[in-house]
């Protein structure tokens, strides 16, 4: 028997979020989510999401047992921008049982209906500016920051049930050892090219971060608007992100391109903050994994470059590739082993070809899926 219960309280939502470290336990590559991350992702009182739209997470349970988490997710935002009526489904974790996993999307189909939706896409665990797709090809290593995992039977389960791959999403490593020498030192020549074009590099100014982060979102809001899924931030939820990422930020990865004092293209690199993470039990900081969190951070040796757009106007120019350029040239100066660049849609040719010409290897691929309803 299976039952599928709507989480109501704090009690439910801590279950919700604890559930996926009891189905991982014992795999090398799970990551746990810190909890109060969670929690405040998924609660309508603290992030600004929900000032716009709504979810329902809704925990699934068969003979009584723990076996399955969904959340159901209608974004008025992403509707208007896209003139779409779709939901979308995300924080999909279920045991290798095709009913269970039924059960989750029919409750899922059913409240988007109500909705008045006729699709649904997923996963996306909120926002296409949180966490989003299906890991499907490379299992063998952990997921670096703001980055999912998930067993390789989900894909099974999804299709299953009658969902089709939407667009794919790519991960880029690379290996500071064998980054491409010739395409740095072309690099260095464009960057100078640049500079006679009045475009200068630099790196983000932290005592600024203010206005730094204001003319960032300028370009975020605009260079992203064609990507598959993107939405512009509302101004609240711009300034939680960037409050969450200045408290990993390292200004040697957080560079911009600028032009007559105005910044006209950024790439954003975290340091992999999951390499201390992982060791984090249960996601829980206290009472020791806050100690863990801030004495592990000076080992970790990756970085993952999660953002990194040009506006339109200055597109093939070569900014793309000196900004990449120079973000892992710092790296290899800092001592870091490699870099993740994540993630790139399978369409955008530009992009993809700038990772590749510095040695970029695609080693992780992840999926949106769709379904009509």
């Amino acid at each position: 028997m299976i039952e599928i219960v709507p989480v109501k309280d704090k009690k439910q939502l801590a279950r919700f979020i604890d559930f996926p470290h009891d189905l991982y336990q014992g795999d090398k590559n799970y990551v746990p989510e810190l909890f109060l991350g969670q929690q405040d992702l998924l609660s309508s009182d603290k992030h600004p999401f929900y000032k716009h739209s709504t979810a329902q997470p809704f925990l699934a349970f068969k003979n009584g047992v723990l076996s399955g988490r969904i959340v159901a997710i209608w974004n008025n935002n992403h509707n208007a921008y896209v003139s779409a009526t779709e939901g979308h489904f995300g924080f999909f974790e279920c045991i290798n049982d095709q009913e269970v996993a039924n059960a989750l999307f029919d409750q899922v189909t059913k409240w988007v209906q109500e909705k008045g939706g006729n699709q649904i896409v997923g996963p996306i665990n909120l926002t296409t500016n949180d966490t989003c797709g299906l890991l499907v090809e490379g299992f063998d290593r952990p997921p670096m920051a703001m980055m999912t995992y998930n067993y390789p039977y989900y894909a099974d389960l999804i299709s299953n049930y009658g969902f089709a791959k939407k667009e794919d999403l790519r991960a880029y490593y690379i290996d500071t050892d064998t980054v491409s020498g010739r395409a740095l030192d072309l690099m260095d020549r464009l960057e100078e090219r640049l500079k006679r074009s009045g475009i200068i590099l630099r790196e983000i100014n932290l005592k600024d971060f203010k206005n730094e982060a204001e003319k960032i979102k300028a370009v975020y809001n605009t260079a992203w608007d064609k990507n598959l899924g993107f939405v512009p931030m509302t101004d609240e939820e711009f300034n939680h992100t960037a409050k969450d990422l200045k408290m990993v930020l390292d200004p040697q990865y957080a560079i911009v391109a600028e032009k007559a004092g105005e910044i006209i293209a950024f790439t954003l690199g975290v340091p992999d903050i999951n390499q201390v993470q992982i060791k984090i039990k249960r996601g829980r900081l206290l009472p020791t994994g806050i100690f863990k969190l801030l004495f592990g951070r000076k080992n970790i040796d990756h970085v993952r470059v999660l953002m990194l757009g040009v506006l339109e106007p200055y597109r093939k120019l070569g900014i793309e590739a000196c900004l990449y350029g120079k973000l892992i040239r710092n790296g290899k100066k800092s001592g870091l082993k490699g870099a993740e660049c994540s993630w790139m849609l399978d369409s955008n040719y530009l992009m993809n070809s700038a990772i590749e010409q510095i040695n970029g290897q695609l080693y992780k691929r992840y999926r949106l899926f769709e379904k009509s309803v």
